[in-house]
């Protein structure tokens, strides 16, 4: 008999168990990486909390680049998009939905903090309320749904630029979150293994 998760399937664990011996890597492999997928779904929940706590507590931006969240809003809504489009498992990517929806809520904390908004900030928030459902609804050409996906690594790269020369040049960190940068490389890290025992395309493990 078959007994199966969300998409967990333990009956060749169970069955190995039964007859007193390890279950084989193939047979092992793949329920931990499901297993793995689901709890950093689950801890993404939290992510950026400490961040957003951070900013909450003092009632300030200081030391934090703008620019620098924006571009990870814009990253992680490419990202969630081409999962989609791929319709890869939840477990694969599910931390994405979670991170998008803090990271929106950051970004929108710290517009509130940086009164007043310029005409750019303005302009800029209404592109992405445009743009985002489109590409979140996988209406555009795959072509340029694959270069899309390709850029994200780019715009995760650059987004971590401005942060760190505002550190440099403030020597400090202001109110950046150690915990949400560390929760950030852990899951990243964890990821690796879970993309590749669900064969995601290449191009995400990347």
């Amino acid at each position: 008999m078959e007994l199966e998760l969300l998409g967990m399937n333990f009956t060749c664990v169970l069955a190995s168990l039964a007859e007193r011996h390890l279950p084989e890597n193939d047979c092992l492999l793949p329920l931990i990486a499901k297993i793995l997928g689901y709890c950093i779904v689950a801890a993404s929940t939290t992510v950026k909390l400490p961040q957003i706590y951070i900013i909450l507590k003092h009632r300030s931006v200081r030391g934090l680049s703008v620019v620098a969240f924006e571009l990870e809003v814009v990253g992680f809504t490419v990202a969630l998009a081409y999962c989609l489009h791929k319709g890869l498992p939840f477990s694969a990517y599910g931390e994405l939905v979670f991170l998008l929806l803090q990271a929106i809520v950051l970004v929108a904390i710290i517009y509130y903090y940086s009164q007043p908004l310029g005409a750019k900030t303005w302009i800029k928030a209404s592109l992405y309320c445009a743009v985002a459902p489109t590409v979140l609804a996988g209406q555009i050409h795959p072509v340029l749904f694959e270069v899309l996906y390709a850029s994200q690594h780019a715009i995760f790269f650059c987004a971590r630029i401005p942060q760190i020369w505002k550190n440099y040049k403030n020597k400090s960190t202001g109110e950046l979150s150690f915990l949400t940068n560390f929760m950030n490389f852990g899951g990243s890290a964890v990821r690796i293994f879970t993309s590749m025992q669900e064969k995601a395309p290449t191009s995400s493990i990347l």
